[in-house]
């Protein structure tokens, strides 16, 4: 009873110093880490005898458009409409991230809820191929893609990306904490494995697709640069290999290259930014559980 009452009684040993401290580190931790996004954004805006100076200044003084002009004006003397770039790489940003997300998860929930043979075996497989690089998979896949006739076409990008072993783990992991007393109440009402899936499972599993679609939409944005090794054809080509080639002009193109640096990392922040909150209770819940 004594020691009860100790325990109740005792404080916390912080002080305000303390928190004060801790905050300040905090701040300049937070500070150095959005230096880069901030000097990105800036730079878009700065003209050119800004961004030649000496030593080189974070914020923008007189602010100017003309970095816009420049890079739009570049882009519409290319033969191909600067309008096929945007719509090649949309078409295949949502179609790579829809399947993904969707065969992801329908993979995931019989791993996570079902037992049948084989089943550790499977993920251990998928678990084992995470930890090969891109570069190690490159030749096997464009082997794969070439036996499939898809060299040269939209899927030759898709079909990996929803491939990806990635988002089946995630899922997984994240479903083996959905209680299986739910399941089970559903079952005896008698709701197909189908619905249960659809209606009870995935709306529970927001968190976790929405990590998905982040992981899935940054990978698909910028994947120009793998997806050159693909499509050879300059009116299927991506925005970011568009944009690309405006970055091999060199110094002459410097204003138009700030342009683009923001362009291409504005939309994944922004998807970012709304789900924040999601990837972070997806991290959580998706480590290692045997």
């Amino acid at each position: 009873m004594a020691k009860a009452k100790i325990i109740k009684g005792r404080k916390v040993n912080r002080s305000f110093a303390g928190d004060l401290g801790l905050f300040i580190f905090l701040s300049i931790i937070g500070i150095y880490m959005a230096l880069p996004l901030v000097f990105v954004i800036n730079n878009a805006f700065k003209p050119l005898d800004e961004i030649f100076i000496f030593p080189p200044r974070i914020f923008v003084r007189n602010p100017t458009l003309s970095n816009f002009s420049q890079l739009f004006n570049l882009m519409s003397n290319s033969w191909v409409p600067f309008s096929r770039y945007i719509f090649n790489t949309v078409f295949i940003t949502f179609v790579g991230t829809a399947g993904h997300v969707i065969i992801a998860s329908m993979a995931a929930y019989p791993l996570a809820k079902k037992n049948f043979p084989g089943k550790k075996l499977l993920f251990s497989m998928v678990v084992l191929s995470l930890m090969f690089s891109p570069q190690v998979t490159a030749i096997p896949n464009y082997m794969i893609i070439s036996k499939l006739k898809l060299i040269d076409t939209y899927w030759a990008i898709i079909i990996p990306a929803i491939g990806s072993t990635l988002g089946l783990y995630l899922m997984k992991q994240s479903m083996e904490t959905f209680p299986d007393a739910i399941l089970e109440a559903a079952q005896i009402d008698g709701a197909s494995e189908y619905r249960i899936f659809w209606s009870i499972v995935m709306p529970n599993m927001k968190p976790a697709w929405l990590t998905l679609i982040i992981f899935s939409f940054q990978s698909l944005w910028s994947s120009g640069s793998s997806g050159k090794n693909y499509i050879y054809s300059e009116q299927l080509k991506t925005l970011d290999y568009a944009l690309s080639q405006v970055l091999a002009g060199g110094i002459a193109r410097t204003g138009a290259t700030a342009a683009v640096s923001l362009l291409m990392i504005s939309v994944p922040i922004i998807i970012f930014i709304i789900t924040q909150s999601n990837v972070i209770e997806t991290m959580t819940t998706s480590g290692m559980k045997e």
